[in-house]
């Protein structure tokens, strides 16, 4: 930064910060290392001193009328907050940007995701969503970055995401309890007729809030293979208890059929010491009733529709015994009962040859007594 030098009578030097540069350093380093020229010239900088500033590689442009302070290496955190300063005053940070900044979804996206009050011009690395009014209840704030509310956040995320995808973030919400069904309704009636609203409604009326919060990656796909054959969801991370009363998480259970799916990552289950923990836990679950189904990480990612059918047959299966064990059928009437004759063309099965059958020998003895 530029710094002041007073010349104090003794003829000694001393160095002390401007008050504007001691405000820049403290309004950049709570915006995550970005500024807008705005705020600068609120701070009292000059047009001039902003140019100097960006002459001298002290100001880094990001976006038009952003820069980065110091230096160009920024955070996530810094991008998203660099993306709603260059979108202007009211700009918001939304949808799959948003979720991950509330932490309640994982998003690859190579743009910054911001609701703006109206049209901006285009913004390179950004994509913006007009909203001309957004509520004050639909505005939040994290980490000093403007954003919309998770209720909000969740709406939207139903108009860019698949349905699997918007469970997930409201797992993840729940999870991180700040879940709030209230809220979610009101922006619900507020939004009638809206994109993403049914999509929404029908997760909350459908989807049971925080029972298939997986871990990503392999489980996430083991649970897609499941929900593309049609098969009722399971419950996710479960915990069952088993006979010596200690209760162990598994993968995927269904509890009526006692019916267990473990799905075996290489980065967690492919040392000695985890193959036998993986083994014991099994035996332990046998122990308890339930039947124990594994399926690998190539089977999940190269065959999902075996890993479905797997599922699908155990399931049946389950059902089948069941129902014999609870249901008992009355004996049949006469009428009911008939004789199966057997077929003319049915092929006989000839013996080996020098072995003698009952009947030769019956008839053998008939010929002596006679």
């Amino acid at each position: 930064m530029e710094i002041e030098t007073t010349i104090l009578p003794s003829g000694a030097a001393q160095s002390s910060p401007r008050p504007a540069e001691h405000a820049l350093a403290a309004r950049a380093t709570r915006q995550h290392g970005v500024i807008a020229r705005r705020q600068l010239l609120e701070l009292g900088f000059t047009r001039h001193q902003i140019e100097t500033m960006r002459a001298a590689r002290r100001l880094h442009d990001i976006h038009r009328g952003v820069y980065a302070v110091g230096h160009r290496a920024l955070s996530e955190r810094g991008h998203w907050m660099a993306a709603v300063l260059a979108c202007g005053p009211g700009a918001l940070l939304s949808h799959r940007s948003c979720g991950a900044l509330a932490g309640i979804l994982r998003t690859a996206i190579a743009y910054v995701e911001v609701t703006v009050p109206s049209p901006r011009g285009r913004i390179d690395g950004v994509r913006a969503y007009v909203r001309s009014r957004t509520a004050a209840v639909d505005r939040d704030e994290i980490d000093a970055i403007p954003c919309t509310s998770l209720a909000r956040t969740l709406l939207d995320l139903a108009t860019v995401v698949p349905r699997r995808r918007l469970e997930r973030a409201c797992d993840e919400a729940e999870a991180q309890e700040i879940f709030d069904l209230r809220a979610i309704g009101d922006v619900l009636d507020r939004s009638r007729g809206c994109r993403g609203t049914a999509r929404l409604r029908a997760v909350l009326e459908e989807h049971a809030i925080g029972t298939t919060l997986t871990r990503p990656g392999l489980e996430e796909r083991a649970l897609a293979a499941l929900d593309r054959a049609g098969l009722r969801r399971p419950e996710v991370n479960a915990d069952v208890v088993c006979r010596d009363g200690i209760g162990r998480e598994v993968d995927f259970l269904w509890r009526r059929e006692r019916l267990v799916l473990e799905t075996d990552g290489g980065q967690f289950h492919r040392t000695p010491r985890q193959i036998e923990r993986d083994r014991r836990k099994e035996a332990h679950l046998v122990r308890a009733g339930y039947r124990v189904l594994r399926a690998t990480w190539l089977q999940v990612e190269r065959e999902p529709e075996t890993v479905a059918l797997m599922v699908a047959a155990a399931l049946d299966a389950e059902a089948g015994r069941q129902l014999i064990t609870h249901v008992s059928l009355p004996p049949p009437s006469c009428d009911e009962l008939t004789t199966i004759a057997p077929s003319r063309s049915a092929t006989r099965v000839r013996p080996p040859a020098g072995t003698r059958t009952p009947s030769a020998v019956a008839n053998a003895n008939g010929r002596r007594s006679t």
